[in-house]
């Protein structure tokens, strides 16, 4: 039977790495090149409007001009959970055909209501987000770096602009650059930059409008490539106002290889910056970890071999320390199902976690491959449940507990129902503003079977292995009757042992937690998964190493009510990240409307809980196999 289960456990592995491989790839659109001539059409895609401010919306809430049919691109799963709405725009173009002030559409007068989206748009800072060849568009910003030049990106382009005087102006003239590679032997090129800068210009032209685009417009000369009024007047957002919509293409060679033209787009961080805090950081916590393993390693040695040393009778009544509680020490704890049930879903979390930072560091999910990171965590969840299952009942067999089908069940749902509540929740809220981040029914109901129709039943079938393994045997006896536990001083209280616990793994990740956030909240792009990786690595050996010690603390006290303080010692750090996220909401984020604000609060308490079950489960199984480890190498009557 144990080797059947061990079987089953691998081949449930092996599909789950199956079914999420093509997920970092096939699903992902836009990840192989494509070649162009001169004279192939190209069409540019429009996305959502982001503000830092608010909700996204889809492009065509605005009155922007609108090609003849609107087609949607395919989506992924991550796609429509981020909001994203990929679609087709009037904005086209010959490659390597340059063309100078096209007229997309007009709006011969500005309604009250489009004056007013307009205005919306405007004041909260929205941003226009295009597409070409799965290259998001750009405006060109200049940083200095170690004394030079260097080109990065700023994603999208603003609605508008507003002035000291409270005048609301609209961009409606878009000179786009297309940056291509070259190849001097076939002629084909590849696209390799998508840059725009944005103008309000108050158009004029001589005559009647003529509505089959033979127009002359005066402020935009074709022929002379410029604008003739290049400093005003601008377009004013205004109901009765006239609204003309342009646009330039311009083609320009480049030395940027294909392969590295996201490049650019990566260097909106100050990489130093972030260089010497990760540094610091780790410096900081690899010191205190070898100061800490180095006590302990002295400690453990010199209590092993003094209570080996005890041959007399007289000498083991007059045991104290961690040894005399070893008849209570693997005593089951209080509500041993619910621990059982957190650590279960901490390792379907790890699992998860590691596996998706594997992908990560390889390539897989960088931000080329828009929606594939959160489409393989989704993915990655739900197949690790059968871990999950079979962690909870293994550690709720070792309590001797008998209801595994309850602990089961709970283990399958509980997590996924509190994440799931709070998430439809938001997702009501936001489709009452009628906000493109609103998750459609369609998805809904795919996310509803891969959690009961895939999670739930591998949840059972880990769980059914987990539990027809024998429990591995204590190392020590448990007495019948419990010992009863001295008073302890006041330093040794649960609730402050704890908070204290939870302060050095938060401090291994909060510097690497900043850049997280602000590719979050403030739309930058995040891909520098080498340092997270690393960074979690510092995190496993700090929850592991702080919850080994104060366990030791608790024991040498002879307080054996380890179990649940074991968990909760480092997965109080999740406290710690929820109170920095609140930092982090009042100092660096300009939200002042309610459902941004709950929308905010609401995905950072599901982060801190998912942080919560990870780290407390990291601590969890250090103290315990640290616990085993112990009290089976002294010698007890």
């Amino acid at each position: 039977m144990e080797r059947r289960g061990r079987a089953a456990m691998a081949l449930a592995v092996l599909v789950a790495a199956v079914l999420v491989a093509p997920a970092a790839s096939f699903y992902l659109p836009g990840v192989a090149p494509q070649d162009f001539k001169k004279g192939d059409p190209i069409t540019l895609k429009v996305n959502k409007l982001m503000s830092v401010k608010n909700l996204p919306f889809e492009y065509y809430s605005l009155p922007y001009c609108r090609p003849d049919k609107i087609i949607s691109s395919a989506e992924n799963l991550g796609e429509v959970l981020r909001g994203d709405r990929i679609e087709n725009s009037p904005y086209s173009a010959k490659f390597r055909v340059n063309h100078h002030c096209k007229v997309t559409c007009r709006i011969a007068s500005l309604s009250k209501a489009q004056e007013k989206a307009f205005k919306s748009r405007i004041s909260d800072e929205y941003r226009v987000n295009m597409i070409l060849d799965n290259l998001p568009i750009g405006m060109v910003r200049m940083r200095e770096d170690d004394g030079a030049q260097v080109k990065t990106y700023e994603r999208g382009y603003p609605v508008g602009l507003t002035d000291d005087q409270d005048h609301v102006y609209l961009n409606n003239h878009l000179s786009f650059t297309i940056l291509y590679h070259r190849d001097a032997e076939t002629d084909l090129a590849r696209i390799v930059g998508f840059e725009v800068e944005p103008f309000s210009v108050q158009h004029k032209y001589k005559g009647e409008w003529e509505a089959d685009g033979s127009t002359t417009l005066t402020t935009c000369n074709p022929e002379e490539k410029k604008f003739v009024t290049d400093k005003g007047p601008h377009q004013l957002v205004a109901e009765g106002k006239e609204v003309i919509f342009t646009y330039d293409v311009t083609f320009a060679s480049s030395n940027i290889r294909w392969a590295s033209r996201w490049d650019t787009y990566l260097l909106a961080t100050d990489d130093q910056v972030h260089w010497f805090s990760i540094i610091n950081s780790l410096m900081i916590v690899l010191f205190l970890s070898g100061m800490v393993a180095m006590i302990m390693m002295r400690t453990l040695h010199r209590d092993i071999s003094k209570y080996n040393q005890l041959e007399t009778a007289e000498e083991a009544q007059e045991e104290t320390g961690w040894k005399l509680v070893h008849g209570d020490v693997f005593r089951a704890p209080a509500q041993g199902s619910w621990l059982a049930v957190l650590v279960g879903t901490g390792v379907q979390l790890f699992g998860m976690t590691l596996v998706t930072m594997v992908f990560a560091t390889l390539g897989f999910l960088s931000p080329a491959n828009r929606g594939g990171l959160m489409t393989a965590v989704l993915l990655l969840f739900v197949f690790m449940g059968c871990f999950a299952g079979y962690s909870s009942a293994r550690l709720y067999k070792t309590f001797k507990g008998e209801q595994w089908k309850q602990t089961t069940l709970r283990t399958a749902l509980a997590f996924p129902g509190f994440v799931s509540a709070i998430f439809l929740t938001l997702n009501f809220l936001v489709w009452g503003q009628k906000s493109s981040g609103a998750v459609p029914f369609g998805t809904l109901c795919a996310l509803v079977f891969l959690w009961c129709g895939i999670s739930v039943p591998l949840c059972f079938v880990g769980s059914y292995f987990g539990y027809k393994k024998a429990a591995p045997e204590d190392p020590v006896r448990t007495n019948k009757i419990p010992r009863q536990v001295p008073e302890q001083p006041w330093y040794m209280h649960p609730l402050f042992s704890i908070l204290i616990g939870g302060i050095l793994p938060f401090g291994a990740v909060f510097i690497e937690l900043f850049f997280i956030l602000t590719s979050m909240w403030l739309h930058q792009f995040y891909y520098l998964f080498g340092f997270l990786a690393l960074v979690f690595v510092i995190l496993i050996i700090t929850c592991a190493e702080i919850t080994v010690v104060l366990a030791y603390f608790q024991l040498c006290s002879e307080d054996y009510h380890w179990w649940w303080r074991a968990y909760l010692t480092s997965g109080s750090s999740a406290l710690y990240l929820f109170l920095y996220s609140l930092f982090y909401f009042y100092t660096k984020l300009d939200i002042t409307k309610l459902v941004p604000a709950l929308m905010y609060f609401g995905y950072m308490t599901i982060a801190s809980a998912t942080f919560f079950c990870l780290t407390g489960t990291i601590g969890f199984f250090a103290t315990y196999f640290f616990i085993r480890k112990i009290y089976a190498a002294v010698k007890i009557d």
